[in-house]
């Protein structure tokens, strides 16, 4: 399974992004990583010493001379992109990765600051479903992906203490939670208010099913 690594320009807590990378960048796993820079997250590999497979961007927050410096290296992708265009520098990423055949795609940088951009990460999680791809949002507190079938979710693995729910793009029917503190069966989690917010696991291998409809799913911890 190959793996797409994007670093972005949001929130990076230094510790937990360089710790993170460790675990997927060792040795045996480096060839079925792509790591992608995505405009001002090329400092923060810069920074530390790490070199991205791919550039992408506009660079309108990152130093030009990096970008040349990159273009010299032919085993570095870089994609410079007009800072007037209609997706996101994370968004053409995304599509980079899945055209080079990354399966799951991990997003760091993705979160924290503008709302705007936040948001439009949690629409490209949608997108990366929708084209056959298993994408994630990462932070220190929160692990966030979409769902558009029936899953399991293991308690080892799990990233925080809750498990929250969203419906994404409509209503979503026939929710059933087995293993959880507060379970429910066949029903309709719809789009407005907060009924899935902090929910628990109490079983060490839990169950979510539904019927129709797309979950956002959020693992977090304090």
């Amino acid at each position: 399974m190959k793996r797409g690594m994007i670093i972005g320009g949001g929130m990076l807590q230094e510790e937990f992004v360089l710790s993170f990378l460790q675990k997927r960048l060792t040795e045996e796993k480096r060839e079925d990583t792509c790591l992608i820079a995505a405009d001002k997250g090329l400092l923060f590999l810069e920074r530390n010493g790490i070199k991205p497979d791919a550039i992408v961007g506009d660079f309108d927050s990152a130093d030009v001379s990096l970008l040349d410096r990159y273009k010299k290296d032919p085993r570095v992708t870089v994609r410079r992109l007009n800072p007037e265009k209609d997706w996101t520098d994370t968004e053409v990423a995304a599509q980079l990765a899945l055209d080079e055949g990354c399966e799951v795609l991990e997003i760091l940088g993705g979160t924290g600051g503008r709302i705007d951009h936040l948001l439009g990460n949690l629409q490209l999680l949608s997108l990366i479903s929708r084209l056959g791809g298993d994408g994630y949002l990462l932070d220190e507190k929160n692990r966030i992906y979409v769902r558009e079938q029936n899953f399991t979710v293991r308690r080892q693995e799990q990233w925080g203490k809750y498990f929250s729910l969203f419906a994404w793009g409509g209503d979503v029917t026939g929710l059933t939670l087995t293993g959880f503190k507060y379970q429910v069966e066949d029903f309709t989690l719809g789009t407005v208010g907060t009924r899935g917010v902090s929910n628990e696991m109490t079983a060490q291998e839990a169950s979510v099913s539904f019927k129709s409809g797309r979950l956002l799913v959020v693992e977090s911890g304090d």
